[in-house]
C-alpha cells in the first residue's frame, strides 16, 4: 500500500475518534484533582470587588487546550464580580486570543469595560514588564490597549502594582509562567495560579508543593475540572470523550505499527 494513501487513512480515522465522540457522546462530569480544587478554591474565596490579574501567555498553536481554561476561570470570576484585568508578557497573539474569550465572557455576565474588566495590552520583555508591575503599573502600562489613560477609567484608578491584585492567574503555553513564579511570586509575595498545556503540567508540580502556585489547571481535562467546580460544563468537557478516543486510537495505532514493521522485517529475512 501506498504510505501517502496510508497517511491519509490514518488523518480519516483520527479525524472520525474526534468528530463521532464529539457528536454523540456526552461528556461525563470528571473527578476533580487537588491542584485544580486549590485553583478554584483561591477564587472562590476572593472577596466581591477584588482584583485579578490574567496574563495570556499562549498562542494560537495551544488556543484549543488553553482558551477553555481561561473561559472557565473567567466565567468564575464575573460570577464572583471580581475585576478583571489582563495582558501578556510573552506572546501578543496570546493577547487577542485571550481578548476574545473575554468579551465573550463579559456579554454573558453583562459586565462593561472599563468598570469591570480593561485589556492593558502587550509589552515584551517577560521579567522586566513583571518586575516593572510589581512597582508601578503605570511605569510599563500608562493606558490600555485602546490608548485610555489608566487614571481616566474607574477600573484601573486606584490600582499601582502587583499588590493590589487578590491574585494573578498566568496562561502560558511557554516560558511566561516560570517568569511570574521566579519575579511575580517569589519577589513581589503575590498569589499565584498557573493554568498551563497538559505537557507542562508535571513540570509545575515542584512549584506548587512549594507553595510558589495556589493552585494548577494543566490542559482540556484541567479546564473539565474546573468547569464541573462551576457547575457548568462546556467546551472542555464535551472535549473530554474525543480526547479519550484519540488517546486510545494512538496506542493503536502504535501496535498496529510495531506489529506491521515485525512482519515486514521477518519476511526480508
Amino acid at each position: 500500500m501506498n504510505v501517502h494513501v496510508t497517511r491519509r487513512i490514518v488523518y480519516l480515522v483520527v479525524a472520525l475518534a474526534v468528530i463521532i465522540p464529539m457528536l454523540f457522546l456526552k461528556g461525563k462530569t470528571v473527578t476533580v484533582s487537588e491542584p485544580v480544587l486549590n485553583a478554584f478554591q483561591a477564587i472562590d474565596t476572593l472577596k466581591e470587588g477584588s482584583y485579578i490579574l490574567i496574563s495570556t501567555d499562549y498562542g494560537p498553536g495551544t488556543m484549543p487546550e488553553v482558551n477553555p481554561m481561561v473561559y472557565a476561570i473567567v466565567r468564575h470570576a464575573f460570577r464572583k464580580n471580581l475585576k478583571v484585568v489582563y495582558l501578556s508578557v510573552v506572546d501578543a497573539l496570546g493577547l487577542a486570543l485571550g481578548d476574545q474569550v473575554i468579551k465573550n465572557v463579559a456579554q454573558e455576565y453583562d459586565k462593561e469595560y472599563g468598570k469591570d474588566f480593561v485589556n492593558l495590552g502587550f509589552k515584551p520583555g517577560a521579567e522586566a514588564v513583571i518586575v516593572s508591575l510589581g512597582k508601578e503599573i503605570r511605569d510599563i502600562f500608562p493606558e490600555d490597549v485602546r490608548g485610555v489613560p489608566l487614571d481616566s477609567m474607574e477600573i484601573t484608578r486606584n490600582i499601582h502594582n502587583l499588590k493590589d491584585f487578590a491574585i494573578v492567574v498566568d496562561f502560558a503555553s511557554g516560558y511566561g509562567i516560570t517568569a511570574w513564579i521566579r519575579y511575580a511570586q517569589a519577589r513581589f509575595g503575590v498569589f499565584l495560579v498557573g493554568c498551563v498545556t497538559a505537557v507542562m503540567g508535571p513540570e509545575n508540580y515542584p512549584y506548587l508543593d512549594s507553595g510558589q502556585l495556589k493552585g494548577l489547571v494543566a490542559g482540556l481535562k484541567g479546564a473539565a475540572e474546573y468547569e464541573t467546580l462551576l457547575g457548568k460544563p462546556a467546551i472542555a468537557t464535551r472535549g473530554m470523550p474525543a480526547q479519550s478516543a484519540v488517546h486510545i486510537l494512538i496506542i493503536v495505532l502504535i501496535v498496529i505499527g510495531n506489529i506491521l514493521y515485525l512482519l515486514e522485517k521477518r519476511k526480508r529475512k
